[in-house]
C-alpha cells in the first residue's frame, strides 16, 4: 500500500521472495524429484510457473530438483455432471501439455482402491539438516563434474549430460482413459452426502485429496510434495484449526514443511506470498489458470468455519492492512514438539498426527476422561470377624 512497484521490480521482488524460502529452508536437495499438487487455482498455477521458470537456462539461481505436476478432479465431491468435469480436464491437458513435466491426472474416486498401508505413517528418516544437505550439494556437484568430463571426452551432443538432472522428463505421464466407474462415483457422492454440516465436508475432502497426492507421489517416487498455499490461506487455516480444536497441531498444518507423513514431505514454499500479490503477478505475466467449483463455491457465510474464519480476516485486513502478516508471523514461532510420550503413540487415521493420549495424571481431555474425579474415598471393606 505504501510503496509502488514498476513491473520489473515486482517480478524480480516475487522471484526473490519464492527462492528466498526454499534456499533458507533447505530440504530439497538437488536431482530430487519433487510433485507439484496443482489444482488450477491462482496460488498453485503461480507456484508452478515459478518452478518452470526457475529450470531455465537463463535463471540467475536455476533449481536443481526434478518436478512433476499432480492434478486431483474432485468434480464428484461437487456434484458436478460428467460433461462438465470433461471440458474442465480438456482444459487442464492442455495447460499441463505446455510444461513438459510428468503430468499424472487422477479422480477423486480413486480413494476407494488405495491400500490399506495410506492409513499407517512410514518410517521417518531425518530430514533438513544441514549436513545431509551439504553431502547432497557435493555429491550433485561431483556428478556434473563427471558428466562434463564425459561430455568433452566424447562427442559433442553428449556434452549436454551436465543439465539432464534437471531436464523434466514426460515418460511418467499417465492421463486416465476414461471417465471413472459410475458405482465409484456414485460412492463418493452418498458419501459426501451422507455429511450433514459444510464444515465436516471440507475437512473431509481435504483429508481424501492428501491421501490420494501423498499416494501418487509413493507410486511414482517422489519424496517431496510441494503445494501452492499462499501467505493469506495460511492465516485462514490457522484461525481455522484453532477453531477446530487443532491447535496442537498447527505447526504441522501451517509450516514450512510437514513431516507427519514420514517417507513423503509436504512444503510450502509459496507461504510468503498474498493472495493479491499472486492476483497481480498472474495477472501481469499471463499465468493461465483454470476455474473448478469447490464444495463451498456459492456458499453464505456463515456456512461453515472455513468460511467464516475467511470472511472474518478479509474484513480486518481490509481495514487494518498487517492482519494477515501478523496472524502468519504467530504460525512462523511454533515449534513441532510433541510432549514426552505422544511422539511414540498411536497415531490419527486421517491426519496421522500423535494422539495425545496417555493415562497419567495430566490436563489432557484423555486424560480428564480415566481420572476419578470421586473426592470421598471408597468404602472399605468390613473385617471378617
Amino acid at each position: 500500500a505504501g510503496d509502488a512497484f514498476c513491473r520489473d521490480c515486482f517480478r524480480a521482488f516475487y522471484v526473490h521472495k519464492f527462492r528466498a524460502v526454499l534456499g533458507k529452508n533447505r530440504l530439497i536437495f538437488p536431482g530430487e524429484k519433487v510433485l507439484l499438487a496443482w489444482s488450477g487455482g491462482p496460488s498453485s498455477s503461480s507456484m508452478v510457473w515459478q518452478v518452470l521458470e526457475g529450470l531455465s537456462q537463463d535463471s540467475a539461481k536455476r533449481l536443481r530438483f526434478v518436478p512433476g505436476v499432480v492434478y486431483v478432479d474432485e468434480g464428484a465431491a461437487c456434484g458436478r455432471s460428467r460433461e462438465d468435469r470433461a471440458k474442465t480436464l480438456t482444459d487442464v491437458r492442455q495447460i499441463l501439455q505446455t510444461l513438459g513435466f510428468p503430468w499424472p491426472i487422477v479422480t477423486l474416486e480413486e480413494v476407494f482402491a488405495l491400500p490399506p498401508s495410506v492409513l499407517r505413517c512410514s518410517a521417518q528418516d531425518p530430514v533438513g539438516t544441514m549436513g545431509t544437505y551439504k553431502v547432497a550439494v557435493d555429491s550433485f556437484l561431483q556428478q556434473q563434474r563427471t558428466l562434463a568430463a564425459e561430455g568433452l571426452r566424447g562427442s559433442p551432443s553428449s556434452a549436454q549430460g551436465e543439465e539432464q538432472p534437471s531436464q523434466p522428463c514426460t515418460q511418467d505421464s499417465q492421463d486416465p482413459v476414461g471417465p471413472p466407474p459410475a458405482a465409484q462415483t456414485e460412492a463418493l457422492s452418498q458419501l459426501f452426502n451422507s455429511v450433514k454440516t459444510l464444515t465436516a465436508k471440507e475437512e473431509l475432502l481435504q483429508t481424501l485429496r492428501t491421501h490420494l497426492i501423498l499416494h501418487v507421489a509413493r507410486t511414482h517416487g517422489y519424496s517431496k510434495v510441494m503445494t501452492g498455499d499462499s501467505c493469506t490461506r495460511l492465516a485462514i487455516k490457522l484461525m481455522t484449526c484453532l477453531a477446530l480444536g487443532r491447535g496442537a497441531f498447527l505447526a504441522w498444518d501451517t509450516g514450512f514443511s510437514d513431516e507427519r507423513h514420514g517417507d513423503v514431505v509436504v512444503v510450502r514454499p509459496m507461504r510468503e506470498h498474498t493472495l493479491k500479490e499472486v492476483a497481480f503477478y498472474n495477472r501481469l505475466f499471463a499465468v493461465p489458470s483454470v476455474f473448478t467449483p469447490a464444495v463451498d463455491t456459492k456458499a453464505s457465510e456463515k456456512a461453515s468455519i472455513h468460511r467464516l474464519m475467511e470472511g472474518f480476516l478479509l474484513r480486518l485486513q481490509a481495514q487494518f492492512p498487517s492482519t494477515v502478516s501478523t496472524v502468519y508471523r504467530t504460525s512462523e514461532k511454533l515449534v513441532k514438539a510433541p510432549r514426552d510420550g505422544c511422539a511414540a503413540g498411536p497415531r490419527c487415521l486421517l491426519c496421522m498426527c500423535s494422539l495425545d493420549v496417555d493415562s497419567a495424571d495430566s490436563a489432557t481431555a484423555f486424560g480428564a476422561q480415566t481420572q476419578d474425579f470421586s473426592q470421598t474415598p471408597p468404602p472399605t471393606p468390613r473385617a471378617k470377624a
